[in-house]
């Protein structure tokens, strides 16, 4: 999982997709307890809005199969399709939309959008959203923000001008707690403490950074900006990409998501590889997601 703030250098195998099949991968649906295709999942969105894959950013076979939903999506619901990603940002939702469009070349939309170090691994999905004139949700926080609060709490992002705040979740936003605080307090190695007159949990910073905050905010603008486009877009069917961490038991942006609308009905997807493939054990995996996924190990990941 890429772990938050941690900028890190990537060489990429560049594994081509002709490597990978529907033999390096297996599909598991929780309320139906039977494995199910791609095919099958995107006819389930019918009577869903969101469709959530969680992944492993380094695993080849979720990039492959990221791209068959999409295709598959595009092939029952049209232009009434929408891709929306961890691996852009809000400030730089205009420089995707002149790409989409032609208006600017590809080189300069690499750099000016900041890219992830493995944007390989996700610009097939742009290049089909792009010839198919689909739109492309830029949905996470600037850094800079995840990073400021982080160091000095929400009362420094409610200091900034009106214009940077549209780049984040309205202010102030939810922060994680019970199971999800839990997951983030051990992820991130934080000293919990417990009150023992309210029973209350505080997690202290680590060097002075909470990741509570940060990752929140995180969470909260991506749910915060596929509500707001979906509140123009009704009917249409998004695809969000991120991070397993930010989607599995309906933590994180999932539950933020019915913060800004209860309405939209979500299905949940937690894709990574696991050493039993391809005799899986589901119910070891069970409460991650709607959908399990679990991917062969011995395809090469797209990154070292």
């Amino acid at each position: 999982m890429r772990l938050l703030f941690i900028s890190f250098l990537v060489s990429v195998s560049f594994i081509s997709y002709a490597q990978v099949g529907p033999g390096n991968y297996r599909i598991y649906d929780v309320k139906q307890a039977r494995e199910v295709t791609v095919e099958d999942v995107v006819a389930a969105m019918k009577n869903y809005d969101v469709l959530f894959f969680g992944e492993e950013h380094d695993d080849s076979v979720a990039h492959y199969l990221e791209n068959k939903f999409l295709e598959s999506m595009y092939q029952v619901f049209g232009n009434k399709t929408t891709l929306s990603l961890e691996m852009f940002e809000r400030d730089v939702q205009p420089i995707m939309d002149e790409y989409l469009t032609s208006d600017i070349r590809e080189k300069n939309f690499v750099k000016e959008a900041r890219v992830w170090s493995n944007y390989d691994d996700y610009r097939p999905m742009v290049e089909f959203a792009k010839s198919k004139k689909l739109n492309v949700i830029c949905a996470n926080a600037a850094g800079r923000y995840t990073n400021l609060v982080g160091r000095k709490g929400q009362a420094a992002l409610m200091a900034l001008p009106d214009a940077s705040k549209d780049f984040m979740a309205p202010l102030p936003y939810d922060t994680a707690s019970g199971a999800y605080y839990d997951k983030l307090t051990e992820l991130f190695m934080m000293e919990v403490t417990v009150d023992s007159a309210t029973g209350k949990k505080t997690a202290a910073a680590m060097g002075g950074f909470n990741f509570i905050q940060s990752q929140s905010l995180w969470d909260a603008t991506m749910a915060y900006s596929i509500a707001k486009y979906y509140k123009k877009h009704k009917g249409n069917k998004v695809l969000q990409v991120n991070g397993r961490f930010h989607s599995d038991e309906r933590f994180a942006v999932v539950a933020q998501l019915k913060n800004y609308n209860p309405k939209i009905r979500t299905l949940v997807i937690s894709s990574g590889p696991d050493a039993s493939f391809p005799n899986v054990d589901w119910s070891k995996f069970l409460q991650q997601g709607d959908y399990i996924i679990i991917t062969d190990p011995n395809i090469p990941k797209s990154f070292d």
